[in-house]
């Protein structure tokens, strides 16, 4: 079956690092987009950034992470990690992988169990 295992997560300061990564399975991973989303403690979850399933690997971004955040995937590894820099206090949620893929009910969106982050001095 479909597993996205997030990992990476921890306690950084403010202007800290931090590199997350997805390890995914079940599905032909090279083929389609992957996504990061985040959710903040009493907020919804929000999209992050995506890189398309392309040789190209085209990315985009949520404008609140644009030039700090970088989104890459492994093709060979079945993987997507998000670098993190110049991190701030509103970066803290938690981060979580997610594809889309056809079923034989439909489309259907797949989370991993999602990985903590927290900006804190």
């Amino acid at each position: 079956q479909v597993q996205l295992v997030e990992s990476g997560g921890g306690l950084v300061q403010p202007g800290g690092s931090l590199r997350l990564s997805c390890a995914a399975s079940g599905f032909i991973f090279r083929n389609y987009p992957m996504m990061w989303y985040r959710q903040a403690s009493e907020k919804e979850r929000e999209w992050v950034a995506t890189i398309t399933s392309s040789v190209a690997s085209y990315t985009n971004y949520a404008d609140s992470v644009k030039g700090r955040f970088t989104i890459s995937r492994d093709n060979v590894q079945s993987t997507v990690d998000l670098q993190m820099n110049s991190l701030k206090l509103e970066d803290t949620a938690v981060y979580y992988c997610h594809v889309h893929l056809p079923t034989a009910s439909g489309p259907k969106g797949f989370w991993g169990q999602g990985t903590h982050v927290t900006v804190s001095s």
